[in-house]
């Protein structure tokens, strides 16, 4: 349904503008129908620019994102109304998408008024209850409620019930359960189970990986803005083969041992284009040869549905983890 191929984003930063930074670094992956896909990676990755140019709240700097096999960049008019039936995003912070004057049931008014002008005022009253009752919300006890009167966690249902009046295809994630407490966290992944099954494809973005393995079929690993790994969820995740990959697992808190130190701390900012490996910084195998420092490594499936982008790939031992 989805396909990012070799987009890019990049910003002039700086004095005047005088420097790029490459937000999104020539990714291609794709989100196929009913399917669950996540792009996991640390503040600053590049997950949060790639959601917003698929939803065309950014331009893209290069390559083409299409759904259906249309780039969306060419919709303009009707055609692009007709996307954002479709396509639709609930972002990290719920608060930010309401108005604190207006009452909860204006998000549901623009929406009619946007999209379903024709529709009769009781007949649409009916949609948006049976939608709010479908995401495991009272509608008498939400409606008339001010944003600040709500939780979060209702908050972001009433987003989801939102979008699902638009009866969407794809919904883009993007950190939508990191500021809700742990009781309400896992309502809203069941919820988002519950749609998959639907036939919805959604593309969770997150930092989380115990997240994405909970809810994806299949991982996403960007690290400044670059794929460095990617497949099948369970693959990725019972043997990450990345040394980025690798150190982002063994971050993850287990409470069956006390966990090695992982040190993180980069030696340099990229703040413009370079040639070789993104990870070069951080790698405990790069070696300064030319391998390393000046080919960008590609993606090179080293089994069924598992990709990995390193230049010494072929000496990468897989870690096998637990799975949670």
């Amino acid at each position: 349904m989805l396909k990012l191929e070799n987009v890019s984003k990049i910003y002039q930063v700086g004095t005047f503008g005088g420097k790029e930074l490459r937000a999104v670094n020539d990714v291609t992956f794709d989100v196929g129908d009913g399917e669950v896909v996540s792009v996991i990676g640390e503040s600053g990755s590049g997950k949060s620019t790639i959601g917003k140019m698929i939803l065309r709240l950014i331009p893209r700097t290069t390559g083409t994102i299409t759904v259906d096999g249309v780039d969306i960049s060419t919709l303009k008019g009707e055609d692009l109304r007709n996307y954002y039936r479709k396509v639709q995003g609930v972002f990290q912070d719920p608060f930010s998408s309401y108005n604190p004057i207006f009452k909860a049931d204006r998000v549901f008014s623009i929406i009619k008024d946007e999209f379903f002008p024709q529709v009769p005022a009781d007949e649409w009253e009916g949609r948006v209850r049976n939608s709010l009752k479908s995401v495991g919300l009272n509608p008498d006890q939400v409606l008339d409620k001010f944003p600040h009167q709500l939780s979060g966690g209702q908050l972001q249902r009433l987003l989801i019930a939102r979008a699902l009046l638009l009866d969407i295809r794809l919904l883009i994630a993007d950190e939508l359960i990191s500021m809700l407490d742990a009781s309400t966290r896992i309502d809203v992944l069941n919820l988002l189970a519950d749609l998959k099954s639907t036939g919805l494809s959604i593309l969770f973005i997150t930092h989380d990986l115990s997240l994405g393995y909970y809810l994806s079929d299949r991982s996403v690993i960007l690290y400044r803005g670059c794929i460095v790994e990617m497949g099948s969820t369970e693959k990725i995740y019972a043997q990450p083969m990345h040394p980025y990959t690798q150190m982002l697992m063994s971050a993850v808190p287990r409470l069956d041992r006390k966990w090695d130190k992982t040190s993180v701390e980069l030696k340099s900012e990229l703040t413009g284009p370079r040639t070789g490996c993104v990870y070069f910084d951080r790698c405990p195998v790069a070696e300064k040869n030319e391998e390393c420092t000046n080919d960008r490594p590609v993606l090179v499936e080293v089994e069924p549905d598992h990709f990995v982008a390193c230049c010494k790939c072929a000496e990468l031992q897989p870690q096998a983890t637990l799975t949670t």
